[in-house]
């Protein structure tokens, strides 16, 4: 069982959305059964965490990485310049109106 989850955090994503008490749980399971001690448990609670944080930090940065190379270069306007770009329409419209 121990090989089983460290093979899933090698993978990273399966640890990586776990949330602590769901990994304390499993852990307590392996303890009840006999597979690990008590003392051996905290330590790989915090391994287990650890290695899961690592692994979402990585899957941040590459989507990041992604999203950038999709988005490159590119200038998008932002909210603000929309708005100021609607009120500066809306006070031509009122000129040509006026006229």
């Amino acid at each position: 069982m121990r090989d089983l989850i460290n093979r899933a955090v090698s993978l990273g994503l399966g640890i990586a959305v776990a949330s602590k008490e769901q990994v304390e749980k499993l852990v307590d399971e392996l303890v009840k059964k006999g597979e690990m001690s008590r003392a051996d448990s905290f330590a790989f609670i915090d391994d287990l965490l650890k290695k899961g944080e690592e692994a979402q930090r990585k899957v941040e940065a590459l989507i990041q990485e992604k999203v950038q190379k999709a988005v490159g270069d590119r200038k998008w306007a932002t909210k603000e310049d929309l708005e100021r770009i609607e009120r500066r329409l809306d006070q031509l419209l009122d000129r040509l109106e006026k006229s």
